[in-house]
């Protein structure tokens, strides 16, 4: 497929270079303080286990559930390598969030860095395809306890540690032309699942129940937070467009929110300049917020929108949904854009 012609807002070359620009101090205030977070709720859930009653602790383990999850947008954005100044730093805490998040990077590498050349452009971009359903039944079978995770996550690292490939999009993104990164991310399925079972091997052999229930097994729960956060990026928005404004969401959410979801509600953003670091894409966003599509306020606001959409489409199929954009001369500075760069998608550490 040949490469799509994206509309990005324009951005002045100084301005871009500005958000480019990737911080060693701010990335470890962000990897560190998320890591942080998990430890404090895992230890105060071990702690629960022995001293506090059966309700408190269940509540702290769902607590901590539902920070360790979010580990999954912190392995999204170290895949991207634009966390840290450092190569050393991201390529070590994208290897500890693999490990903590049972992921894979090489793969989910391979996939990813064709969402974002061919966003919802089906066959070149399987990695999301519209139209996305969901359902108050999705959340109450997923949003608290999700066992499917349990059956899903750990079977596949087992096939990818023999190399066997499943599907139309995994023999797309390892073509044949490729067996080196084949072998790379068969290597990492083998430290990943080697990693899990010395977890649950040594909490068998020291009577330590509650280790895998905080490692192994911690994106089994506690999903609701996120389950609300990470469907709401695409889901009801348009395919086969070249414009991130008809196909990717921004929702505004508040400080700690934004912080735990490593700034991915800035979406259509980050789609627009994939280079520029999670933590800059506030900035971003305050600067091209002119020309963006109207951006809900809140989660709330967010699946108003979505369930709104959803019932319209069951009584009309055929309807898609188009966010309002700014008129062309509603938008300053619209003389820039010979000046704008979308920003190669980086490609070390992997």
């Amino acid at each position: 497929m040949d490469i799509i012609d994206w509309y990005r807002t324009p951005l002045d070359s100084a301005t871009l270079k500005n958000l480019n620009q990737r911080s060693d101090f701010w990335g470890l205030c962000q990897a560190l303080g998320h890591l942080g977070l998990v430890v404090l709720t895992g230890a105060t859930a071990w702690y629960a286990a022995g001293h506090w009653p059966l309700p408190v602790l269940l509540l702290a383990i769902f607590i901590h559930g539902t920070c360790f999850k979010f580990l999954d947008n912190g392995f999204h954005e170290l895949v991207h390598s634009s966390v840290f100044r450092t190569k050393f730093l991201n390529a070590l805490f994208l290897r500890t969030f693999s490990l903590l998040t049972g992921h894979n990077h090489v793969h989910f590498w391979a996939s990813h860095q064709e969402h974002h050349k061919y966003t919802l452009h089906p066959p070149a971009d399987l990695e999301v395809v519209l139209p996305m359903k969901t359902s108050v039944k999705d959340f109450l079978t997923t949003g608290f306890l999700d066992l499917m995770q349990l059956i899903t996550r750990w079977p596949i690292n087992i096939r990818h540690c023999r190399g066997k490939l499943v599907g139309e999009w995994e023999h797309t993104i390892f073509p044949e032309s490729s067996p080196r990164t084949l072998a790379k991310m068969r290597n990492w399925a083998r430290i990943n699942l080697l990693t899990h079972l010395v977890i649950v091997g040594v909490s068998i052999w020291r009577q330590w129940w509650m280790l895998p229930v905080l490692t192994t097994l911690a994106h089994c729960y506690g999903n609701w937070l996120y389950f609300f956060c990470n469907n709401s990026q695409h889901i009801g928005l348009r395919d086969n467009v070249n414009d991130f404004r008809l196909c990717c969401r921004t929702v505004i959410l508040s400080p700690f929110i934004r912080f735990l979801y490593w700034h991915m509600n800035y979406h259509t953003e980050h789609h627009m300049y994939a280079a520029v670091p999670c933590y800059k894409l506030g900035k971003l966003h305050a600067r091209i917020k002119h020309d963006l599509q109207p951006c809900p306020k809140g989660l709330v606001a967010a699946w108003t929108e979505i369930m709104a959409i959803q019932k319209r489409q069951e009584i009309e199929p055929d309807y898609l949904f188009t966010p309002e954009l700014p008129k062309p001369q509603d938008r300053p500075g619209r003389k820039e854009r010979k000046d704008s760069r979308g920003g190669e998608l980086p490609s070390d550490n992997r």
